[in-house]
């Protein structure tokens, strides 16, 4: 199969332009007629369904918790990008829009990304417009800061609330259509399967999570915005219901998946403190504005940092990157940390930490503008650790984060599932190998807000239906599908808990697929998967029954879903024999220990297409054009 991205013709700034008014419609009359499921509720999902109800279609939205409040969107910190040159200080489109692909190593689609850019300013109109309290300047201009990846300041910000602010706003949009019973709500859902009928998606498969029943609904089209699969490492930043299900098994009924392997690594996190840890704790890219990165100057010196004096400090990031210094990409600050703890300048009872200090700042500006800017993420790392970052450094460590591989889509968020449209951080589309901080939030609402509602309407306008209902065989099909698995988790009865297992899957991918990775250690990594797979379904212990309440079972089918895809990640690694972002094969690295891309072999998509269960996926990919940026090495220096 030749994949067909439908990038517009024309110059890049007029593509999205003309793309909108070349794109079919349907008349108002007729939207009404159109059901639209969405699988989701954070930035995209929520911004997303209430876009498309406002504009009269039928839209069906599923939430994984008890409200679309709790989505993971809620947990983002530092800010969310566009290009308003508020500052005045050389920002627009274009420099946003190289910035990103420069920043994701010249890993992305260049309309996709400058479509970005050109969307940016309109989230923040509208944002505003819904009430989110963005922080201001003294004159009432919206206040904006600076952030990884960028010389200037376009990250706007509510303290370290942001992500919980836009999503108020988004949840505010989408309840109003709820209450005009143009949105049907359905929480405590999760999708388990998707219903292609006709070779067209039309519907999905859920499980009522308090009852335990399985429910089938249909639709003209289904849109999933269920997030990354950062949890398949069992220790990340993300939300414990955070998962891969939802994509992958889109992936098995015929939907590609790009690039899973290009994982982002955060720099900023609070370090693993304990065996049995469930998650981590993201500490906001922000706080490198202020805070300075640094390890002592000697291996092994485990002196209090107060005593160690400014000449045995070693402040890497800005001696190593002068121009950026500690605001380099989070790929860049994750691997440059990890290199010193493996130097043995690691600080803490472990010694896989760097320090985070904020001395300078408070001495310059005062006490009280830091508390202004950063307030409640001190007060969360001095719940956490014990230690107040007014007085002492923040210890910091790298840790999982965000996914920039997902669903492949084409340029009107498709996939290569008719009738499947994937947005936000479950498609591949935006951020190439690495994205740059607060880009996620733009790129959730850009495509809920500014994009599915003209694309899905071109798809609508331009397709046949034929008649599928509920009582479709392919629903009958896949929900006897559904409920086998369900089954056939309840009947190992095994000794070992969802838990040991999945941190036992994390534990190898982080070892030998995570911030650096080499070709011994990624085919280790696969045996050892394989090795895993097959004791899980011998040996899972899942108590309880199908017909209730039941976490286990959830997680259950959570981690059998993340043991194969843990499998496809390592093979998309294998299969990229060079290093670019976050993927970092240490066979493929400059003199000066950067990445060192191959773009005439890998300046591609790669696409990974399910061939069935016990047998390796097809390879097909998308080759990524670049004419409008020039191809370069990644220099922060």
């Amino acid at each position: 199969m030749r994949l067909d991205a439908k990038i517009p013709a024309g110059p890049l700034p007029q593509k999205w332009d003309l793309h909108r008014f070349e794109t079919k419609l349907v008349n108002p009359a007729n939207k009404r007629k159109y059901d639209i499921i969405v699988v989701g509720t954070g930035l995209a999902g929520a911004s997303a369904s209430a876009s498309l109800a406002e504009l009269g279609y039928n839209v069906k939205t599923f939430c994984i918790h008890d409200s679309p409040r709790r989505a993971h969107s809620i947990a983002a910190q530092g800010g969310i990008n566009a290009a308003t040159n508020y500052p005045n200080d050389g920002d627009s489109i274009w420099r946003l829009f190289y910035d990103t692909v420069k920043g994701g190593d010249f890993r992305s689609r260049e309309a996709n990304v400058y479509r970005l850019a050109q969307v940016s300013n309109a989230i923040i109109d509208q944002c505003v417009a819904q009430g989110v309290p963005f922080a201001r300047e003294y004159g009432g201009l919206l206040a904006n800061r600076s952030f990884g990846g960028a010389q200037l300041s376009r990250t706007f910000y509510a303290r370290g609330q942001t992500g919980q602010q836009l999503l108020l706003g988004a949840y505010s949009a989408l309840m109003r259509q709820v209450a005009a019973g143009k949105v049907k709500m359905f929480p405590r859902r999760e999708m388990l399967d998707i219903v292609v009928a006709n070779g067209q998606a039309r519907g999905i498969v859920t499980r009522n999570l308090v009852s335990g029943e399985l429910e089938r609904h249909a639709g003209h089209a289904v849109l999933l915005c269920t997030g990354g699969y950062g949890n398949v490492y069992f220790l990340s930043t993300n939300a414990k219901a955070c998962n891969v299900t939802a994509t992958y098994r889109a992936y098995k009924r015929g939907a590609f998946f790009a690039n899973p392997c290009f994982t982002q690594i955060h720099p900023t996190c609070i370090p693993v403190h304990g065996t049995y840890q469930s998650k981590l704790t993201l500490m906001s890219e922000s706080l490198r504005n202020d805070g300075r990165v640094w390890v002592p100057k000697n291996a092994g010196d485990k002196r209090p940092p107060s005593q160690i004096p400014e000449s045995e400090r070693d402040y890497f990031l800005e001696r190593k990157y002068p121009s950026f210094g500690n605001l380099v990409p989070r790929d860049v600050a994750s691997r440059n940390s990890k290199e010193q703890c493996d130097q043995g300048k690691g600080v803490g009872a472990t010694g896989l930490a760097v320090y985070l200090d904020f001395a300078d700042a408070i001495t310059r500006d005062g006490r009280a503008s830091i508390e202004k800017k950063y307030g409640n993420l001190f007060q969360m790392y001095d719940k956490i650790s014990g230690q107040d970052p007014y007085q002492t450094p923040m210890m910091i460590y790298p840790a999982v984060h965000y996914t920039m591989g997902g669903l492949w889509v084409d340029y009107n968020l498709m996939s290569t599932l008719d009738g499947l449209f994937v947005l936000g951080e479950a498609n591949f589309s935006d951020h190439g190998a690495n994205r740059l901080g607060a880009s996620a939030l733009m790129q959730g609402l850009a495509d809920g807000y500014f994009v599915i509602p003209y694309t899905i309407g071109g798809y609508l306008a331009g397709t046949r239906f034929e008649a599928a209902g509920t009582d479709h065989a392919a629903f009958g099909d896949t929900e006897r599908q559904v409920r086998d698995q369900v089954q056939k988790l309840l009947a190992v009865r095994g000794k070992r808990t969802v838990d040991d297992f999945h941190r036992r899957l994390g534990l190898i991918l982080w070892d030998y697929c995570g911030m650096s990775r080499n070709n011994a250690g990624l085919e280790k990594a696969r045996t050892l998967i394989q090795e895993l797979r097959a004791e899980f379904w011998k040996n899972v212990l899942v108590p309880g029954t199908e017909a209730d309440l039941n976490q286990s079972l959830e997680k259950a089918g959570r981690v059998a879903d993340f043991l194969e895809f843990g499998e496809l990640m390592v093979i998309d690694a294998l299969a990229r024999q060079e290093s670019c972002g976050g993927h970092f094969n240490e066979s493929y690295q400059t003199e000066e220990n950067e990445a060192r891309r191959d773009d005439a072999n890998f300046c591609h998509a790669a696409a990974w297409e399910f061939a069935g269960d016990g047998k390796d996926p097809n390879f097909h990919k998308e080759p990524l054009v670049f004419e409008n940026v020039h191809l370069t090495q990644r220099s922060y220096k």
